[in-house]
């Protein structure tokens, strides 16, 4: 990357503007010759400019490749028409910008293994990562919507995966893995359905590449299963595009909190999307309540994966995990356990930034 590193804030909706600046903040604190630049999208779009991406945010995210990004949308929007919803701007800045492929870690921080749902020795030693096909799928497909057939209403949408679609995202997925701990599950539902069987027969030619990763197949219904009973055997998992949005909500949940997870979108050409998986959080929004720690991991994600900065990402990621160790919690992570410090979301983000230095 020449020049100083530019990036757009789309800070979006609800809680999405405080836990933005919160990332933003430590961005600037590790990364200082970055050059931010901020727009609207979804609900706060459609307000200010009546669409949920104008045409200059797309161009001005296309200029940037580095997006960093709240939230979007809320009840606030419910009322429009599906095709102008807030969501709508989101998912076609992934489409024009191109980003193909979705990472999801889940990893269960020591300090907060007693936050899962599950019992603590079922997810001690979490640590995986959904590789998700963003951009194609059932989604994506077409034919789609509603129409009447011999008199009678029915609804449809079709799943499908070109060659070229599956050996993309396929090549993330082991290129990651390789730097992991070099297995690769790959999720499927090819017992009954054809486009899976083709995406498991490209993905097994695909990793004759990657003789140095182990490639296993699962069915997706057996993978939920598994996720519950023995999350810590998985690395990466790869998904078809519908799976890989069931699968990584399931391990997001795993680790406690939605309030934890960051998420990235990458495409070519060195573009990516960051952005927490929680939503917008309408109910909280503006109480100094909602948990920056996903925003600032997105960060963390966005010096890795966006400005090749690993041993950044690094800092960022200790940083975090220091900050939980010492017992400080926003509402969503307080279990009313001693030792724990109740703190909000602008406290947060300075205790992260205090650990940095």
């Amino acid at each position: 990357m020449t020049g100083a590193p530019r990036v757009l804030l789309l800070p979006g909706d609800g809680i999405g503007p405080e836990v933005l600046e919160e990332g933003r903040a430590v961005l600037q604190a590790v990364a200082p010759d970055v050059r931010f630049e901020e727009a609207r999208i979804g609900g706060a779009a459609i307000d200010a400019e009546g669409a949920p991406l104008s045409e200059e945010t797309l161009a001005r995210a296309l200029e940037c490749g580095l997006v960093l990004l709240g939230a979007v949308g809320g009840p606030r929007w419910s009322h429009l028409d599906p095709s102008i919803s807030p969501e709508k701007g989101l998912l076609r800045m992934r489409k024009e910008l191109e980003l193909y492929a979705n990472l999801r870690p889940a990893r269960v921080v020591r300090a907060l293994a007693d936050a899962s749902p599950l019992r603590r020795e079922n997810v001690e030693g979490v640590d995986m990562l959904v590789v998700r096909e963003l951009t194609g799928g059932i989604y994506y497909g077409e034919p789609r919507g509603r129409e009447m057939r011999d008199g009678v209403p029915r609804a449809l949408n079709t799943m499908v995966y070109s060659e070229p679609e599956i050996v993309r995202i396929a090549r993330v997925a082991f290129e990651t893995a390789r730097g992991r701990r070099r297995l690769l599950t790959n999720i499927h539902k090819a017992n009954v359905l054809e486009v899976c069987a083709f995406w498991n027969e490209v993905v097994t030619k695909v990793s004759r590449e990657y003789l140095d990763v182990e490639l296993e197949h699962q069915l997706v219904d057996s993978a939920a299963m598994v996720l519950l009973r023995d999350a810590p055997r998985f690395d990466v998992v790869l998904c078809p595009n519908l799976f890989g949005d069931i699968l990584s909500d399931e391990a997001a949940m795993i680790t406690g909190s939605l309030g934890m997870l960051p998420s990235a979108s990458l495409g070519d050409e060195q573009r990516g999307l960051f952005e927490p998986v929680h939503g917008s959080a309408p109910d909280i929004a503006g109480q100094d309540r909602a948990n920056p720690l996903a925003a600032i991991l997105c960060v963390a994600m966005l010096c890795r994966y966006g400005l090749d900065r690993p041993e950044v990402a690094d800092r960022v990621e200790r940083a975090v995990e220091a900050v939980l160790e010492e017992g400080f919690r926003t509402p969503d992570l307080a279990r009313g356990r001693s030792g724990e410090r109740p703190v909000g979301t602008r406290e947060m983000g300075k205790r992260v930034r205090e650990a940095l230095a």
